[in-house]
């Protein structure tokens, strides 16, 4: 007669004189022993030998779980394997597997260092955010259910986090399924913004004040190249676009008339208007610029590759963040959230709008201006923009001072922004 659930539960823990065994179906039973403890077990024949195997005890393998495990085990069998050497393999397995810790570093050195430039930041996110939850867990074991959890709490904080952690666990998961360190990837198909509902939006990090105070402080005391500390400096002086500077060429500069001459081919809008970019250099700027001429002496350009005569390359500034960031972990065990050169501009365009009038604000950064204020107006606004970029310039030199507290500077009247925003309206197609 085929076991019962409720007999089961009848003589579990039941001691009785002798030990007991029960058949149930298909070579599968039960073994009580005179304590009443039960244990499943197969009974199957392996080249003519008769052979029982412990599938698990009950209650912590259910009925059910052990007829699905004995059917599977019998499917085994039948396939000539012997059911007693697949269960010790797959525990074997189980012992020697890695873990995603393990499995993580493995990627990180073999991948990861070679091929990527944050590839410091990615062990990091790591360290903190996945590997106290499930590294110790082996990697194959580790469920969707158990990623998704993790993922999702982080995306409810720092979605940001939580996107590239699924970008690189997703990379390191297809790493290891190519070299069947794990039969598939629990996270194939899965998209941060359907999944984790993190919706893609136009970059909003601007550098606190004490942050500024905190990347100008790494950017003095590191040793990165003093002609990087130059650009990234200038980046977040001008906040101009880092290919108009990395481009920009020392005829480029007039210090007779002082501007910087953007020609077309070297500015975002120079395609439509044909026109160049206009921008002061001023008092602040002028030491800044000449000392990187003094140190591409022999380029034309004012900013070049090491070694090289060339312009600087499309690559080389986005480690600079890196650089300043690991600088402020390593000195001043300082966790700052991540922040790349194109935040130097965005973070120079919010002080502006503090300094000067927006219209003014939109053309230091080169942006096109509104319906037919462009068409119209041909004026190039340098002494508004100098007198905006020496209010910029005072304003980091006191952010930046010994002792400086890092306070924002309160910003002025509004009429200029009502302005602004009543001829947008007006003139807007």
């Amino acid at each position: 007669m085929a076991l019962t659930d409720t007999w089961l539960k009848g003589q579990n823990g039941r001691a009785r004189a002798a030990v007991e065994e029960h058949a149930d179906r298909e070579g599968m039973g039960v073994r009580i022993t005179p304590q009443g403890k039960i244990t499943f077990q197969l009974r199957y024949r392996y080249h003519g030998t008769a052979k029982r195997l412990d599938l698990g005890s009950y209650p912590l393998m259910s009925l059910k779980d052990a007829r699905a495990e004995a059917q599977r085990l019998r499917g085994q069998h039948e396939q000539g394997h012997d059911p007693k050497v697949v269960r010790l393999l797959e525990k074997q397995a189980i012992l020697q597997a890695d873990s995603v810790e393990q499995l993580f570093r493995a990627w990180h050195e073999a991948y990861c260092v070679k091929n990527k430039k944050g590839h410091h930041d990615i062990l990091r996110s790591f360290e903190i955010h996945v590997f106290p939850s499930i590294g110790k867990l082996p990697a194959e074991k580790v469920t969707l259910h158990e990623w998704l959890g993790l993922l999702e709490k982080q995306a409810a904080i720092r979605p940001g986090i939580a996107e590239r952690i699924l970008i690189n666990a997703k990379q390191m998961l297809k790493w290891a399924v190519r070299r069947r360190l794990i039969p598939a990837s629990p996270l194939a198909g899965i998209n941060a913004k359907e999944d984790l509902q993190i919706k893609k939006v136009p970059g909003s990090r601007t550098l606190a004040p004490d942050e500024i105070a905190r990347v100008w402080r790494a950017i003095e005391r590191s040793r990165i190249a003093a002609k990087n500390k130059l650009f990234l400096k200038l980046c977040l002086m001008y906040g101009c676009r880092n290919g108009e500077l990395r481009l920009a060429e020392k005829t480029h500069f007039d210090f007779e008339k002082r501007v910087w001459i953007i020609p077309p081919g070297n500015h975002k809008l120079g395609h439509a208007t044909g026109k160049p970019l206009l921008r002061p250099i001023t008092t602040a700027t002028e030491p800044l610029i000449r000392e990187a001429m003094a140190l591409s002496a022999g380029s034309a350009y004012l900013f070049t590759n090491t070694g090289s005569t060339d312009p600087m390359g499309t690559s080389a500034p986005l480690a600079l963040p890196y650089n300043v960031m690991q600088w402020l972990r390593r000195h001043e065990k300082f966790e700052m959230e991540h922040w790349s050169v194109h935040d130097l501009r965005r973070t120079a365009r919010t002080n502006f709008s503090t300094l000067t009038e927006p219209h003014i604000a939109e053309i230091m950064l080169g942006h096109r201006m509104p319906g037919a204020w462009q068409v119209y107006d041909h004026y190039h606004y340098l002494p508004e923009q100098a007198k905006a970029l020496e209010g910029w310039a005072a304003r980091l030199q006191a952010l930046t001072a010994p002792g400086a507290s890092g306070e924002a500077v309160p910003p002025p009247a509004s009429r200029g922004r009502r302005v602004y925003s009543q001829l947008t309206a007006v003139v807007a197609p």
